[in-house]
């Protein structure tokens, strides 16, 4: 059975050191921003799989989760709905360390909802766009050039150094 939960008590799980169980968990997602931009995300509850396995007085966790983002392309302004597939690995070993510290365990709570959040930012390329050889919009007039097509041009402006002389008059 799916829940739907922010954060996930591994304790209640009654793991000895050595077993792992396997969770499907569904995990509120909330539409954030991203280069100035809102990104919504669908569904909004995320459907996830968490992997637990207990170490001596810790933790090692798996999540995957799948996701599809909806908003405006970086280049070009139309819609863009990229898909990212996340799979995240945290381990928690308390006294192991600030490397094996997890931020998003306290105690037996995991913070699901933060982990699947920040992993998913870090997932992120540095321009989401609606397809990988978008060309934009034109500099000049604003015209998508994904639809323009090849012929799309503009005479190019006259070398603003050289403006006075389409002043001079030979009458």
């Amino acid at each position: 059975m799916t829940q739907r939960t922010d954060t996930f008590d591994l304790g209640r799980l009654g793991l000895s050191s050595g077993e792992a169980r396997r969770v499907d968990v569904l995990v509120p997602l909330e539409t954030f921003e991203f280069g100035g931009q809102r990104y919504a995300l669908d569904p909004e509850a995320t459907p996830a799989r968490l992997d637990v396995s207990r170490t001596a007085g810790g933790y090692s966790l798996r999540l995957r989760f799948e996701v599809t983002l909806n908003g405006p392309c970086m280049r070009c302004l139309e819609t863009a709905t990229p898909t990212f597939s996340v799979d995240t690995r945290e381990i928690d070993q308390p006294g192991g360390g600030e490397e094996l510290d997890s931020p998003y365990v306290t105690g037996d709570d995991l913070d699901l909802r933060g982990w699947a959040r920040d992993t998913l930012a870090l997932e992120l390329p540095s321009q989401i766009v609606c397809r990988e050889d978008c060309l934009g919009i034109c500099a000049v007039c604003g015209a998508n050039l994904n639809e323009a097509g090849p012929e799309h041009r503009h005479d190019q402006a006259p070398d603003p150094r050289w403006s006075k002389l389409s002043e001079l008059r030979f009458d």
